[in-house]
């Protein structure tokens, strides 16, 4: 019966299509009244055909992504509590945020058994010592875990190496040394450009560049016989990809994708195959302080990107998480978004967006317009360099200025915000944390990269009117 439906039509071409719109305009010009530009310099069609779109071989993820409940570490005690009671309730795998070192012994009892499955634990460490690393490494040698140590990142957010580069790179070179095959090592925390506001071209070529770093690093140490042929191959296949996802949800799912078949491409160069291992987390840049329950169906929609855009890991965050400190209700919410688009919506996976002709063409021009950039970076000294000379800095504050220009004139709008505000709501003593970017006076060897949501400004002009 549907065979016999479709062939009551004829097949229409694209070339028909676009006739039949130029006629429809009256005279009017098909470019300037429905292609739309965006800040990534892509045209955007009132229509996409099977005749002119554009398909890459995405290696999509086709294992169901992992829900990750985030913990900070303070008290070890109460974080290993937190972290029982988010597995039993649905979650898949712990990912703890420290500042300092810790008692692991205590924060990682009874974690890796629970409910009777298996768990994998993530880490986040935003400190450097090899002594503490070494000794979390031996104790969980038998076990799955992720330390995602990020120099380049913690220079970029910091404006300063942890020691030096020398000690740094001699400390991760250890490190390195220590790992085993159940042990991811090295991570690439490129959430930092989605949320500074980089536009997703940006993102998808400073994560690739960001990464070329370590390659380049590992081949060294392989070359020089630091490294054994099977480690080096196996950290590749472990380093970790973090990236932050936004509200443009069409795009999201392809920046996720470019990023997979770039790093392919870019492995390749290296005669490795590995795909990239991707946690995603949504991006706290267009989150909003006033009207703030929208920004659970930001969140809604994000980590829905981020499941069709081949995610492995998906943490989601709470819609009160910049002002308010770690509540149940908050946690309990970002939690169950995930778990109901996973057990009730069945979303489980990227088969979604294979074969759809926008995704597919935004994903080919997006990795098109990224892959140029990288080499870019590569051709002037890499990612490190450009650091160093402020370039990738400038680059970033142009597209974020250019964002932030978008949202006070209305073009770019954040419901609640700059449209439809409700002026009854009072937020100045619901604060519990500070939630505008904190000025930082110390000296720095480079300028750092900070996140900044894009409501800042607003916000604050309608706390002093309270």
């Amino acid at each position: 019966m549907n065979n016999f439906l479709f062939e009551e039509f004829e097949p229409v071409t694209a070339k028909q299509w676009k006739q039949k719109i130029q006629l429809e305009l009256n005279g009017a010009d098909y470019n300037k009244t429905l292609l739309s530009n965006t800040n990534e310099g892509i045209s955007i069609k009132p229509f996409y055909h099977s005749d002119v779109y554009k398909q890459l071989d995405v290696p999509n993820n086709q294992s169901d992504f992992k829900i990750c409940q985030t913990i900070f570490v303070n008290n070890e005690k109460t974080s290993n509590y937190l972290a029982i009671n988010a597995l039993k309730k649905g979650v898949d795998f712990i990912k703890f945020i420290a500042n300092k070192t810790f008692d692991f012994e205590i924060l990682l009892k009874d974690l890796f058994i629970v409910n009777g499955r298996k768990r994998e634990i993530h880490f986040q460490l935003h400190f450097l010592s090899e002594e503490f690393t070494s000794k979390l490494i031996d104790f969980v040698k038998d076990q799955t875990i992720y330390l995602n140590l990020d120099l380049i990142g913690n220079l970029e957010q910091s404006g300063n190496w942890y020691y030096d580069h020398k000690s740094d790179h001699d400390i991760l070179r250890s490190i390195l040394k220590k790992t085993n095959n159940n042990i991811g090592i090295l991570g690439v925390d490129a959430s930092l450009y989605q949320n500074s506001g980089a536009n997703m071209v940006q993102q998808v070529a400073y994560a690739l560049a960001h990464a070329n770093e370590y390659l380049n690093f590992l081949f060294k140490l392989k070359k020089d016989n630091e490294l054994q042929d099977s480690n080096y191959k196996e950290l590749i296949k472990k380093m970790q990809f973090t990236f932050a996802v936004g509200g443009n949800y069409f795009f999201e799912i392809a920046k996720l994708r470019s990023f997979r078949y770039l790093w392919n491409l870019l492995l390749q160069e290296y005669e490795l195959n590995a795909d990239a291992n991707i946690f995603v987390e949504p991006s706290i840049r267009n989150k909003t302080l006033y009207d703030y329950n929208v920004n659970m169906l930001r969140t809604a929609t994000e980590t829905m990107s981020a499941i069709i855009g081949g995610a492995n890991y998906i943490s989601n965050i709470s819609y009160d998480t910049f002002f308010h400190k770690k509540n149940d209700f908050g946690e309990r919410i970002s939690r169950n978004q995930l778990i109901i688009l996973k057990e009730e919506s069945n979303i489980r996976n990227a088969d979604f967006a294979e074969g759809s002709y926008y995704i597919e063409q935004l994903t080919a021009d997006i990795s098109e317009k990224a892959l140029l950039l990288f080499k870019d970076i590569e051709k002037n000294g890499g990612l490190v360099k450009q650091l160093f000379e402020g370039t990738i800095q400038r680059k970033i504050k142009e597209s974020a200025q250019k964002e932030q220009e978008q949202f006070d004139s209305g073009e770019l709008v954040l419901l609640g915000i700059n449209k439809h505000p409700n002026k009854d709501d009072k937020m100045k003593n619901d604060l519990e944390l500070y939630p505008f970017v904190k000025a930082k006076n110390h000296e720095t060897l480079i300028n750092p990269i900070l996140a900044k949501r894009l409501a800042e400004k607003l916000e604050k002009s309608r706390i002093e009117e309270e």
